[in-house]
């Protein structure tokens, strides 16, 4: 948006709470976002762009205008947000992966004889509701635990007491049935009702339950039911026992864990619910649209995501980062609840082992869930058949490398390459790159440097000309460096690739496929294609250039990350040739400290051991 266009629109922008929407030029929506004050909270995106995170930056520049709700308070305008998000799936926001609602157990007590159902939506009709849960498989089996448990009725005929015969299920114990008469509506009635008390966590209440039915029964000598009674007992105790970890062997709290494992494009939140102080179950989620976002904000927007749709809110919620707006959230909650509600980051204890806990439990999830995909042959397979037919490659990319750049400001900037061959990362073959010519941030100078180098190596192990990989084997197992990939993936978008396919003119590569994948929408640039691929979302091969993509991003993060924490930690002795670790200690032991260094003589430090009267004048001049 121009910005003349955006003071005039700001003077006309109320300071009240509200929800913004910012749109592009074809009107789609980027994000949606709260704010107490909406002309102070618009206005931080048209600021100095120097000063606004790397995404932030990316999606102002694509705004072209917008508009706003005015809302009465900000706990109002928080519910809006969370309902145009889930509207509108604009790709800015970190959110809940939700293509349709997500299941839950209902139990009509308004009717005479309740039934036990999986619904996908919430009212406020007096039923009750449990969930969400992640999948239908997920509450399916609860719904099968049930069944084992209690005899409640799954026909969906009409119960008049009058059946000439049961069906099956009454002879394996799994009904009761009411259809002839068994029971009457008071004493189906109280099966229900331990369903209820079992699903709210309440175990120990159910087998005491069970337990004076029992003895009722017996002392009535009605041992046949008795022994019914006692089965039942003993199988929902066994469950409890199986099932329900004892986290705190003391207390008798009911709180929400959530932490969570991330991915770039991608964050797994993983939902621990425990109940009178036993682990009762978990669930995992996943949120999409969380690069390039701080863990407080996904975590934040996971939490009003989540709850707004939660069957229960429990008296704490013990979370892994602190959250945006946190004391505002925690009065939505409240509300949300109708009595009081804590959300606890905690630092220690065993608050803190619990969130530990589920931090690694979303971690290694991940990680399964990658490497399960991975395994997979038939997905794999029709990823790369896909790829090949998408982006028009010669031959299915059984080997692929993908490049990406990381720095701050221009500083220790790194490049990685990444190969992946079958569908899986070969590991032994990732490569790092520190940017030695490019001074600055000049994300494509430094993309170009990696690719000279790399494939410069490629040029001397198999000729200047460059073979076609059909011309002789496609292997090289001793020289990694001169294996020849089906395809070269650069993460970013037309500008990137524009830069390598400079590299790979000036060299006169022509026979390696080239593309590029940028973030924003999933696109795939291919050189001379004036418009993008767009893999459908739920398709293998895209979901293949994701994890290759995220792994380059990863690998190259944590090479970043390691030169800027060794850099942090040198002393300027370390910067002067000549002066290695030992001579460093022998000066540090003879001065102590490197303010003894610089005010000592020359001839003094020419006389430590291993100093010589050149080396000396090089670190003075150097401190």
């Amino acid at each position: 948006m121009d910005r003349a266009a955006f003071n005039h629109r700001l003077t006309t922008t109320p300071e009240t709470p509200g929800v913004y929407i910012m749109k592009d030029a074809r009107e789609r929506v980027l994000y949606v976002g709260k704010a107490s004050n909406l002309r102070n909270r618009v206005s931080y995106y048209f600021g100095s762009p120097y000063s606004l995170p790397h995404k932030v930056r990316t999606m102002a520049s694509r705004i072209a205008d917008y508009e706003f709700i005015i809302t009465h308070s900000s706990a109002e305008a928080l519910i809006l947000e969370n309902t145009l998000i889930k509207k509108h799936k604009p790709p800015f926001n970190a959110r809940l992966k939700d293509d349709k609602t997500y299941p839950y157990l209902k139990i009509d007590l308004a009717e005479d004889f309740p039934q036990i159902y999986i619904t996908r939506r919430v009212h406020n009709d007096g039923a009750r509701y449990f969930g969400p849960f992640a999948t239908a498989g997920s509450v399916r089996k609860t719904m099968d635990l049930l069944k084992r448990l209690f005899p409640y009725r799954s026909c969906t005929k009409t119960i008049t007491g009058n059946d000439p015969r049961p069906c099956l299920e009454y002879y394996i114990n799994r009904c009761n049935a009411p259809c002839i008469g068994a029971v009457n509506r008071e004493e189906y009635g109280e099966v229900i009702q331990q369903v209820i008390t079992f699903m709210e966590g309440k175990t120990e209440m159910v087998v005491d339950d069970l337990k004076t039915r029992m003895e009722q029964a017996s002392d009535k000598l009605e041992f046949e039911r008795a022994a019914l009674l006692r089965d039942q007992m003993r199988s929902v105790h066994r469950v409890s026992e199986e099932q329900r970890i004892k986290v705190d062997t003391t207390a008798t709290y009911d709180a929400d864990v959530v932490a969570m494992g991330g991915a770039e494009d991608e964050t797994r939140m993983e939902v621990f619910f425990i109940r009178h102080g036993r682990l009762m179950g978990r669930d995992h989620f996943i949120m999409e649209g969380t690069q390039d976002s701080e863990p407080s904000h996904v975590m934040a927007q996971f939490i009003k995501q989540f709850y707004q749709s939660a069957s229960t809110v429990p008296r704490r919620i013990l979370i892994q980062h602190p959250l945006e707006e946190q004391d505002q959230i925690e009065q939505w909650l409240r509300e949300e609840r109708g009595k009081a509600v804590t959300l606890l980051c905690p630092q220690r204890g065993k608050y803190l082992h619990l969130v530990q806990m589920a931090a690694e439990n979303a971690k290694q999830g991940l990680s399964q869930s990658r490497a399960k995909w991975l395994s997979n042959a038939d997905a794999t397979h029709q990823a790369l058949m896909e790829l090949q037919e998408e982006l028009h490659l010669p031959v299915p990319p059984h080997r692929m490398e993908c490049y990406d750049i990381s720095n701050i400001q221009g500083s220790n900037s790194v490049g990685s390459m990444v190969t992946f061959e079958e569908g899986a990362p070969k590991t032994a073959h990732y490569r790092r790159f520190r940017i030695k010519n490019v001074e600055g941030v000049d994300d494509y100078s430094s993309m170009q440097e990696v690719l000279r180098r790399r494939f410069k190596r490629l040029s001397e192990l198999k000729g200047k000309a460059g073979p076609h990989p059909t011309d002789e084997p496609h292997r090289t197992p001793d020289e990694s460096w001169g294996i020849v990939p089906d395809l070269v993936l650069i993460d970013g978008g037309k500008g990137h690739l524009s830069a390598a396919l400079e590299v790979f003119l000036e060299m006169g590569i022509d026979f390696i496929p080239l593309a590029s994948l940028a973030k924003e929408n999933e696109w795939i640039f291919l050189p001379h294609t004036p418009e993008p691929v767009v893999l459908p979302r739920n398709s293998q091969a895209l979901y293949m250039v994701q994890r290759i993509r995220d792994e380059a991003h990863r690998f190259a993060i944590t090479y970043h990350r390691n030169l800027r924490s060794k850099r942090s930690t040198m002393s300027p002795i370390d910067h002067v040739t000549g002066i290695g670790p030992k001579r460093k200690r022998m000066l540090m032991r003879r001065f102590g400290t490197l303010k003894g260094i610089k005010e000592a003589p020359v001839e003094e430090i020419a006389a430590v051991p291993g100093m010589t009267r050149s080396l000396a004048n090089r670190l003075k001049e150097s401190l």
